[in-house]
């Protein structure tokens, strides 16, 4: 990977996707969120504070917690109406799983078990819903993952939004809800001590965080997404390997919360790469001696994007998908837990005492408290 000038715009701003831009608007909406807790009180409900700025919110409704999130692709559906034009295959059944694990993946941070997932589809035009192999892949591909996960699709909405979204293009997203029962299962920030080990699950590719990037990178290659992928042990093609569908995390955390472990929290390595390892909020030091092995996708477009080590892994999850954060006394159990629920987990490291900062010692990079302002 080559390093880029520290006084330089990284790569993923550069492709138009800024953090430093995006990420005050939010904490801005979050304070003013804050303001309308009251709300509940006449309902009979109260809101679980502490999860606000985590991956999703949580209610007390009694005798369970209700979680409760919104998520959106982004634009690797962009990825496969390119690759039709290559192989004439649509891909939107992989489109469709990738969305409802971005939605999914986000909701079980909290231990909640998803029970009603939403869709929101939104084109430029009509014509995008007439292509009836594109439509039967997504809403069949939406379907399957739907009960891999234990999850009733319940509906959603389907929008035209001419002028506002290009006529070829499609927006997907969705929200759920989920249910933490018995409430001591609940995930918060405020549960990582120092001591607790760190857990990472395995990262199947890119998943879908990052392809506004790749994107731009295959724009610049001379045969685009039919770039060969050095080191891709199928011989694929970018394109393909991008393509790659993301797993459903939420039943290793149900597997593990069966299993009765002391399981604390749970980090969702997406946006913002490693730094999510320091996503509660706390003065703590998040200490990692081993790591998972780097799909090939990760050095192509490091490479192609004169990224450093550390850009990288501040923008990609390089391998790791979701962070688990149990005590000691118990994680040997839960990799064993993980193992007969066909995980396969990677002893990252240990949380310490300190100042919140991820140290990643393989790779000789620390990620400081201050480069992750999301709460």
């Amino acid at each position: 990977m080559t390093r880029r000038s520290t006084d330089s715009p990284d790569a993923y701003a550069e492709a138009g996707v800024d953090y430093a831009a995006v990420d005050p608007g939010k904490l801005l909406a979050q304070r003013v969120a804050l303001g309308t807790a009251g709300s509940l009180t006449v309902r009979g409900v109260e809101e679980v504070e502490a999860s606000r700025g985590e991956s999703a919110y949580a209610l007390d409704v009694g005798d369970r917690y209700l979680t409760f999130v919104t998520e959106g692709l982004g634009s690797k559906n962009l990825v496969a109406d390119a690759m039709r034009r290559v192989t004439g295959k649509t891909y939107y059944e992989l489109i469709a799983r990738d969305t409802v694990a971005t939605i999914l993946n986000d909701l079980a941070t909290l231990g909640g078990v998803p029970l009603a997932l939403n869709a929101y589809w939104a084109s430029g035009d009509s014509e995008w819903f007439k292509d009836e192999l594109r439509i039967s892949s997504l809403v069949h591909g939406w379907g399957a993952a739907c009960k891999e996960a234990g999850c009733a699709w319940g509906g959603g909405e389907t929008q035209v939004l001419t002028d506002m979204i290009e006529p070829d293009c499609v927006v997907l997203g969705g929200s759920a809800i989920g249910s933490v029962a018995p409430k001591s299962r609940l995930l918060l920030g405020s549960r990582v001590h120092a001591g607790d080990v760190i857990l990472v699950a395995r990262s199947s590719g890119i998943h879908a965080n990052g392809l506004t990037l790749a994107r731009r990178i295959a724009a610049e290659l001379p045969k685009g997404y039919e770039t060969l992928v050095p080191g891709d042990p199928e011989g694929r093609c970018l394109g393909e390997v991008l393509l790659d569908a993301s797993p459903l995390y939420g039943p290793l955390v149900e597997a593990l919360q069966r299993a009765e472990l002391d399981l604390h929290y749970v980090a969702h390595i997406t946006g913002h790469g490693w730094r999510k390892l320091m996503r509660a909020d706390q003065e703590l030091s998040y200490v990692v001696d081993q790591m998972p092995e780097v799909p090939a996708i990760f050095p192509m477009l490091a490479e192609a994007a004169a990224m450093s080590v550390e850009e990288a892994y501040g923008t990609f999850n390089m391998g790791g998908g979701y962070a688990l954060f149990v005590s000691e006394s118990d994680a040997s159990r839960a990799m064993l837990a993980a193992e007969q629920a066909g995980w396969d987990l990677v002893r990252a490291g240990v949380v310490e005492a300190g100042p919140r900062r991820v140290v990643l010692r393989p790779i000789g990079v620390t990620f400081d408290g201050s480069t992750l302002s999301i709460r």
